[in-house]
């Protein structure tokens, strides 16, 4: 056997064993090899070893999974927020105060005596208060994240060729969008779910974001802004992906400051109703202990008495 055959043995012999150390009962599992260990992190720095032969308990994928839903990991699929200061336009439309360049006013009130402060994207970044709330600036986007899901295909999509297909539909669909500032595109065929990311550098006040998405936004839920009304469908291949529906998360320089001070009446009406519910389960558990002891208190003086 001469040297040349040897090392190809070699090789494939490593691959071989590469392959072969993975966890095949639990998706986020870290193995490594010689001889495979494979574990799942908890924690912050805290590993459980697991036995990746058999199903993996209920207690140690819920637990994996409330670490990573706290590092804004994704826990079944694609997606999902970005970072956990990403704001989602809940508010829906308001009638804003413009700049004379069309930015937003930082702060904004829609003809109200309530305020609240905005970013680049005119989406709420605080909690709503009265008119002597102070907005220092209007704080910028940097990232937007868009979550769209297809339609179903007669056939598979090429995810090879799908970032390429998308930027290209982007930039041809919103004024000639710099196609550099896509950032990465992923895909889950099982869930028809295409994330992409656009991103451009903090600090740059010229390229903007915000606008590309909204127009994305309308093309997908509502009717497009333009006269032409055609729809965003992107071409891949000899496939045309039409859309059914859309998010989008926008992530700012500076993360936002809202809290849970401005609760609406629905949301506290659930909370004490839930409260309530528990109190009154630990009562009634307080007082049906209590009365077991009394009756088994009585039970033994009664005994005693026999004696």
């Amino acid at each position: 056997m001469n040297l040349w055959t040897l090392l190809v043995l070699v090789a494939f012999a490593a691959g071989a064993s590469a392959q072969s150390c993975s966890c095949k009962t639990m998706k986020w599992a870290a193995c490594e090899d010689n001889p495979c260990r494979c574990t799942l992190l908890v924690d912050s720095n805290v590993k459980q070893a697991l036995d990746c032969d058999k199903l993996i308990p209920k207690c140690f994928l819920m637990k994996g999974e409330m670490y990573r839903a706290k590092k804004g990991l994704d826990t079944r699929t694609i997606g999902g927020k970005p970072t956990e200061t990403a704001l989602v336009d809940n508010d829906g439309i308001y009638d804003p105060d413009c700049e004379s360049d069309g930015k937003f006013k930082a702060k904004q009130c829609n003809n109200t005596e309530e305020c609240w402060c905005v970013n680049s994207a005119g989406v709420r970044r605080t909690d709503k208060d009265d008119k002597s709330l102070k907005c220092e600036k209007l704080v910028e986007t940097f990232w937007v994240r868009l979550q769209l899901k297809h339609k179903p295909t007669a056939g598979a999509v090429d995810g090879a060729k799908l970032k390429a297909a998308i930027t290209d539909a982007i930039n041809k669909r919103y004024d000639n969008f710099d196609k550099n500032l896509v950032d990465e595109v992923e895909y889950d065929p099982d869930a028809r779910l295409i994330v992409v990311d656009v991103k451009k550098p903090k600090g740059d006040r010229v390229k903007d974001l915000t606008n590309m998405a909204y127009y994305m936004e309308k093309d997908v839920k509502a009717l497009p802004l333009f006269n032409d009304q055609n729809e965003f469908a992107p071409t891949v291949g000899s496939q045309k992906l039409e859309m059914e529906n859309i998010l989008v998360y926008y992530v700012d320089e500076e993360a936002p400051t809202i809290t849970m001070k401005h609760l609406t009446g629905g949301i506290i009406a659930v909370i004490v109703v839930v409260v309530l519910a528990v109190v009154a389960g630990l009562l009634i558990l307080f007082f049906a202990r209590k009365r077991q002891n009394q009756q088994y208190n009585k039970t033994q003086q009664r005994e005693m008495e026999n004696l």
